[in-house]
């Protein structure tokens, strides 16, 4: 097969020797973004010629996070299944004087052993990348290069071209760490007569000091993100800004946006920084533009186990707090963290607490205490329409004629028993007026028997 230019054909690469990192998977976007853009086609080609360190555990994480990241493939490769077509290559390079078999010293094991080298014609090559621009080698420097251990085993950059030649590739768009490769793949390419692609070097993802991205730096693995509650619409989003600029104000995209509106020549050259908390902010964005049923089904995916089945056995309670929950979270493990600090379940049923904490700051009489809670109540018996704004409207003025914080801090932890929690308006909104006047009065009688 030869590329013909007229079917633009994009590759993802990955080799299983490690978990999808995050880079690997803007990498992945960006050809599925490319191809999709020039109705064209994206293939995936497992490189794992490395069977040491490739195992099964890491090739399932990678097809993992890339259907996560809802990108799909048009055809799909496996070089471990392709050594019959190498061989064949190398066996003519051999034979027609481009590649010849050295004997090596092999200080490991001992002895000799033989490798395929190419026979490096010592040319100067160049080509035209489309971040980059042009990009010159003179390939003496490389020496005659190992291309294979053996027939059977050949190496990254010999079965890399073997497999973007006859499987069409047109473009191949991946990280700068790979322009050193560049010029020995050119090589081999001339050598076997394969037609060049066009090239795209893309800038890598740098941690906030610039170096390189690591696990000290907090998640570089694609699904640990989707552990963490992120949506991968918002992931992709952020991906896409990280070395692309769309030229306006606009920072939340659709998928369809990105197809859309990505532009490859845009994409800057310096390494673009990781920024976790643009990526929240990015995230938040996304859960705010959610259908309450998908939010809803999402909530309850991350609630805990026994949270959740408070959560599902009172239905009325939870579409009620999702609002709450919405505007508190950036991700949706921040709905399980919540639940297991207890931040939930208040709203499911009465806390328990030391009466002692219902007392604001400095004020040491829980009857003055008893008194405001009292006040509450029989101010709230009168509210009709019962909602944040009527109810904040029905104790305001009290509360700022006594103080608000010695009328609404008792409120509010009696309602929640948390230190932390909504404002009293909005809990009582949520809780509904029996249960609120219900909660007040739990705690009127509580002070009766601590007197």
């Amino acid at each position: 097969m030869k590329n013909n230019m007229e079917t633009i054909r994009t590759r993802m690469a990955p080799s299983p020797t490690g978990f999808l990192h995050i880079g690997s998977g803007r990498t992945a976007f960006f050809n599925y973004i490319f191809a999709k853009q020039n109705k064209g086609q994206i293939i995936l080609r497992v490189e794992d010629t490395d069977k040491k360190r490739s195992t099964k555990e890491f090739e399932d994480d990678i097809l993992d996070g890339f259907e996560w990241l809802n990108i799909k493939f048009d055809e799909n490769y496996r070089q471990s299944e392709r050594s019959e077509n190498y061989k064949k290559y190398l066996e003519k390079l051999i034979k027609g004087g481009k590649a010849f078999i050295s004997k090596e010293e092999n200080i490991k094991e001992g002895g000799r052993k033989e490798v395929i080298r190419f026979k490096n014609p010592n040319t100067k090559i160049s080509f035209t990348d489309i971040i980059r621009g042009e990009i010159e080698f003179d390939t003496s420097d490389l020496g005659d290069f190992v291309i294979a251990k053996s027939l059977d085993e050949p190496l990254y950059n010999f079965a890399v071209v073997v497999d973007d030649f006859e499987m069409d590739v047109t473009h191949i768009i991946r990280g700068e760490d790979h322009i050193s490769n560049t010029p020995r793949q050119i090589l081999l390419q001339e050598a076997i007569g394969a037609s060049r692609p066009i090239y795209a070097h893309l800038p890598l993802i740098l941690a906030p000091d610039k170096s390189k991205m690591s696990k000290r730096h907090g998640a570089v693995s694609v699904n640990e993100y989707r552990k963490q509650g992120y949506l991968n619409v918002a992931v992709l989003n952020y991906l896409a800004l990280l070395g692309w600029n769309p030229g306006t104000e606009q920072e939340i995209f659709s998928l369809d946006e990105l197809i859309e509106k990505f532009d490859l020549k845009k994409v800057q050259k310096s390494g673009a920084i990781f920024n976790i908390e643009k990526l929240n902010w990015i995230n938040k964005e996304h859960i705010k533009l959610m259908e309450s049923n998908d939010f809803e089904q999402k909530v309850l995916k991350f609630l805990p186990d026994k949270t959740n089945k408070l959560a599902v056995g009172d239905k009325k309670i939870l579409k009620k707090i999702l609002p709450v929950i919405k505007e508190r979270i950036e991700k949706f493990d921040d709905v399980t963290k919540m639940a297991e600090a207890g931040d939930l379940d208040y709203y499911f049923s009465q806390p328990d607490y030391e009466i002692e904490k219902i007392l604001w700051k400095d004020e040491k009489d829980l009857g003055n205490t008893q008194k405001h809670l009292e006040k509450n109540v029989e101010l709230l018996e009168s509210v009709i329409n019962w909602t944040a704004e009527n109810i904040k409207n029905k104790i305001w003025d009290y509360a700022t004629e006594q103080g608000r914080g010695s009328v609404l801090w008792p409120m509010r932890y009696t309602l929640s028993g948390k230190d932390k929690s909504p404002d009293p308006f909005i809990l009582a909104e949520v809780l509904g007026k029996e249960e609120t006047i219900q909660r007040l009065n739990y705690a009127i009688k509580k002070i009766d028997s601590d007197k």
